[in-house]
């Protein structure tokens, strides 16, 4: 790696002293801001504080029983009216249980479920005439607003709310809350809850679909009759709720319901969100919610942080095709014949990618402890800010949008820019990076960009060859065709962008050096029949930009307290103090000139990366002369550059102990939302680092595009 010493600004008149680890606080700095006007002070800050502080008390649980076990699966068809029913999971959860009984009882098992989904399709009868409403496990399918009156109680004193639902129940709402299932099994997105197991937090924001909770009933357990289950499912209720309050909804308990317990949510990521105006309704009713009058505002789930929605409103579609892609990759996992799957899903945009592969993989972790997940696309990453390819293992299941799970994955690489266009070459090599270190013990899904046509059709080629995928999900909505069908044979004449027929992978050259035989794969089609399929999302916080933003900011609420209380802007957290000897700097994205790199880098966001060589200075900054391909730990703000004394000020969540290991900033097209510097709080005067006095005609104020690595002499000379 080529470093080049750019000259110091202004020279120290004295030498300074400095700690023998490059990374520490700064004492000049105030940790604490005047921050009272955050403070809430409402009666229901009071309620979520002390909910909070009774679940700390709850013993932590484990979420698997018993080692997770493998189930074989039978394809099922689904008749075409099920397309917006809820999906029935594929076994028993995550307990690990073995299957009892023969396929004929299976068999059954499924074409009971069909039935009372049909009869939740065709209609049910008026109950206009009864005297009483009929209770809940009479009325299947979603929970409407008179079959609360039966199956919900609310505990106001711990604020929390039980809710009793029969078999093939459903509840979609809007909102937050913390679900346990207290007996029986219930289904999340995929995921399978089971009594015992821990519990789990829910975000269903107005900015995606809405969540839906199934119920599923009793795990089959020969040795326990039915009056047992009903026993033990009334002592749970009896446990939860007083005696006067629990007296009406111990009737609807039966062996087959399902007890769910619902408490708020109160995290950090919620409180940060909840501090900037504009997101303050994030996880109220959406503005089709309104409009349509589908929420349900009276019920015991009111205060609770959560909005069940009726009929009216749409939660999660799932076509025929979606069932037999969902239930052939399980299959595929669970028999394990030729190593783990390696799966790739792609298709153009806004198709349902990644609400697919959050379904696919909570489906997995059903059966098995961790699934391995590929981040290919980088303007719509999963688990972490846009700008990076990752490798990340999951084991908990996702129950939200990707800003409420935002992690460290194992392995990282940044590369700087939502799109992968100016520089292909670099793309895949950080690809080819990371693939090395898959391990290949547990599946893996590998999600790729909606870029499918051109150079983006040519590096998905490159992707399928590179990676030795065995199944292929490609999504498709409409009658317009953005991309063909990438079948096995299609792909043995296809062109890539490093790739070319009839070379095959450039990974997995055996000991004579020649390459293999391509590896054939399995193609699932699917054709996404929901509303607004293959469009861009119209309503608040659906657009690909507010994504990102939420995403990072999701990301910076790691910073804030676990502990309930006011909200601390990014300005009032004590900043690492960094040599800037001892870090190099670098511009991926755009030539800039060596003189102008640290006014780039001031008051943006950077990648904390680690190169390979040591980076060693004389008290000037180190400039990095080409962009590495280098592992990232996190991301950070520079928020201030001292020359006078040599240092950088860096505010990131990133654990100082990970830090040790970090020598190299890198600044890329992704900013920081404009909320986090025109929203600070406890600021007199104007805000840093806003101003509207710019002008692009002055020379040097644009950055310079670079189109896949090629630049016009006239530019660079310019630059320089």
């Amino acid at each position: 790696m080529k470093v080049q010493k750019s000259l110091p600004k202004t020279k120290q008149t004295s030498k300074r002293q400095q700690c023998n680890d490059k990374w520490f606080k700064s004492n000049r700095i105030p940790k604490n801001s005047d921050s009272s006007n955050l403070s809430p002070s409402t009666a229901m800050a009071k309620l979520e504080h002390r909910a909070s502080n009774l679940r700390k008390d709850k013993p932590n649980l484990k979420r698997l029983k018993k080692k997770a076990m493998t189930v074989s699966f039978r394809q099922v068809k689904t008749p075409a009216t099920m397309e917006r029913t809820p999906s029935r999971p594929l076994t028993n959860g995550g307990a690990g249980r073995p299957e009892q009984g023969s396929d004929s009882d299976e068999s059954q098992d499924w074409s009971s479920f069909a039935e009372s989904v049909l009869h939740q399709n065709g209609g049910g009868e008026s109950m206009e005439d009864q005297e009483s409403f009929v209770s809940a496990k009479a009325a299947p399918g979603r929970i409407e607003e008179e079959a609360f009156v039966h199956c919900a109680e609310r505990d106001y004193i711990h604020n929390r709310t039980v809710l009793v639902m029969q078999q093939g129940q459903t509840l979609c709402f809007r909102g937050k809350c913390l679900l346990s299932c207290l007996y029986g099994r219930v289904e999340v997105h995929g995921f399978t809850l089971e009594e015992g197991q821990q519990s789990y937090p829910l975000f269903s924001p107005s900015s995606h679909c809405p969540l839906t909770v199934t119920a599923l009933g009793d795990s089959p357990n020969p040795s326990k009759t039915k009056k047992a289950g009903r026993l033990e499912a009334k002592a749970i209720v009896r446990k939860y709720l007083s005696a006067e309050t629990c007296k009406r909804l111990l009737s609807e308990v039966d062996s087959d319901s399902c007890v769910i317990l619902l408490e708020p949510l109160d995290t950090p990521l919620t409180r940060f969100l909840n501090s900037f105006p504009d997101l303050k309704e994030l996880f109220g009713l959406s503005s089709r919610d309104i409009r349509d009058s589908s929420a349900m505002l009276d019920t015991p789930l009111s205060g609770l942080g959560i909005t069940p929605l009726r009929k009216t409103a749409g939660g999660m579609v799932m076509s025929q095709t979606y069932r037999e892609a969902l239930n052939g990759l399980v299959n595929a996992c669970a028999e394990e014949l030729d190593g783990c799957p390696v799966i790739l899903v792609c298709g153009a945009k806004n198709v349902g990618k990644s609400t697919f592969n959050r379904h696919l993989i909570n489906t997995l972790l059903n059966h098995t402890a961790s699934v391995e997940y590929l981040e290919c696309d980088l303007g719509q990453t999963e688990f972490t800010p846009s700008g990076c390819l990752s490798l990340s293992t999951v084991r908990e299941p996702l129950l939200g949008p990707p800003f409420t799970h935002q992690c460290a994955p194992e392995h990282m690489i940044f590369y700087g820019q939502s799109s992968c266009e100016t520089d292909l070459d670099r793309y895949l090599e950080s690809l080819k990076s990371l693939w090395r270190l898959y391990n290949r013990e547990t599946p893996i899904v590998i999600n790729t960009m909606g870029w499918v046509k051109g150079f983006g059709f040519q590096l998905l080629v490159d992707i399928i060859r590179l990676f030795s995928i065995s199944h292929v999900v490609q999504l498709s909505s409409g009658d317009k065709v953005m991309c063909p069908q990438l079948t096995p044979e299609f792909l043995r004449s296809s062109h890539g962008w490093q790739t070319h027929p009839p070379v095959q992978s450039a990974l997995g050259e055996d000991n004579s050096g020649t390459h293999p035989a391509q590896r054939s794969y399995t193609l699932f089609s699917i054709h996404s029949e929901f509303e607004g399929a293959g469009r861009p999302g119209e309503m608040r916080h659906q657009r690909s930009n507010e994504q990102r933003d939420l995403a990072l900011l999701g990301y910076f609420s790691q910073l804030q307290s676990p502990e309930p209380g006011p909200v601390r802007p990014l300005h009032c957290f004590t900043p690492y103090q960094v040599p800037h000897s001892a870090v190099a700097v670098g511009v991926t994205h755009c030539e800039v000139a060596p003189t102008h790199v640290l006014y780039t880098a001031n008051a943006s966001l950077v990648g904390l990366c680690c190169l390979n060589e040591k980076v060693s200075g004389r008290g000037s900054p180190v400039l990095l002369s080409q962009t590495p391909v280098c592992p990232c730990v996190g991301f950070g703000v520079l928020r201030g550059v001292d020359m006078a004394r040599g240092l950088y000020f860096l505010v990131t969540p990133v654990a100082p102990s990970v830090l040790r290991q970090v020598n190299c900033l890198l600044l890329g097209a992704v900013t920081l939302p404009n909320t986090l510097l025109t929203g600070q709080t406890g600021i007199l005067g104007e805000p840093p680092y806003v101003t509207m006095d710019y002008s692009f005609e002055l020379t040097g104020a644009g950055k310079l595009h670079v189109f896949k690595g090629l630049a016009r002499p006239g530019q660079m000379k310019n630059a320089k």
